[in-house]
């Protein structure tokens, strides 16, 4: 059972704010939560990359439950996109949970970073010069795929993959981000479905619970502002945050 006696409310204040801060961007984006997490996490807070990652990966949880339902009441989903990036998503993640061990992800890594970084400029040269054309997008299954497996074998990459490259086909934003948000809930269980299992609740405290508390909060908050931005005004702001985390994952993954 959880000892709630051995909760300390100051301690948890930083995560709690890192993990409402990382959520709000994620919900209102369709991106980011785990890398701003995990920057501010080992950055700032000290944590180690291993402990980080295992609890970001348990808040994502629960946090994409209330960020798809969040999603649903705002009427962001559009259910066709959503069953057609789910299967080929819960795919990708399966085979990337398998295939990690067999794969060398640093070699991996900046190539993916890179392009993202590029994605993100464009996305960020379209969203100041050219007025948004939407309409639907063509290349879906291969999204959730790729999306999928970077995800599981990369510790992150749905968001940024799967969001951004439906933005670039012309995809309505607040759609896309609320299609997406609400795929990743099935893609974090599935991938970390045995993870959970042998976690335990006992170690569901600490950071863990402060981004948790955060994270929930911020969940319906962005999705109410995805709803709200302007197409043009949600291309820039998910162009500078793609480039932002991308160039700074790539800087790590060189150095």
């Amino acid at each position: 059972m959880l000892d709630l006696s051995t909760f300390d409310l100051a301690a948890l204040l930083p995560f709690i704010l890192i993990g409402f801060a990382a959520q709000l961007v994620d919900g209102a984006l369709g991106m980011a939560f785990g890398v701003i997490c995990n920057t501010l996490l080992v950055a700032v807070m000290g944590v180690p990359p291993a402990t980080a990652s295992a609890r970001i990966h348990v808040v994502e949880v629960f946090t994409t439950a209330v960020s798809g339902i969040s999603h649903l009441f705002h009427r962001n989903i559009e259910w066709g996109l959503f069953f057609r990036l789910l299967i080929p998503g819960l795919i990708g993640g399966v085979s990337g949970a398998y295939l990690l061990t067999s794969i060398d992800g640093a070699i991996v890594k900046p190539i993916v970073l890179a392009y993202l970084v590029a994605v993100g400029v464009w996305l960020l040269i379209r969203g100041l010069l050219y007025p948004p054309k939407i309409r639907k997008p063509t290349v879906i299954a291969p999204l959730g795929l790729i999306g999928g497996f970077l995800d599981a074998a990369g510790g992150g990459g749905w968001g940024p993959v799967v969001t951004s490259n439906l933005l670039v086909q012309g995809a309505e934003p607040r759609k896309v981000i609320g299609t997406v948000n609400s795929v990743e809930f099935f893609l974090t269980l599935a991938v970390s479905a045995t993870f959970i299992w042998h976690l335990g609740l006992d170690d569901v405290a600490g950071a863990t619970l402060g981004l948790l508390i955060g994270g929930v909060c911020a969940a319906p908050i962005g999705a109410f502002m995805a709803k709200r931005i302007a197409p043009k005004l949600m291309l820039v702001l998910v162009g500078i945050v793609l480039t932002a985390t991308s160039c700074f994952g790539l800087y790590r993954a060189l150095m």
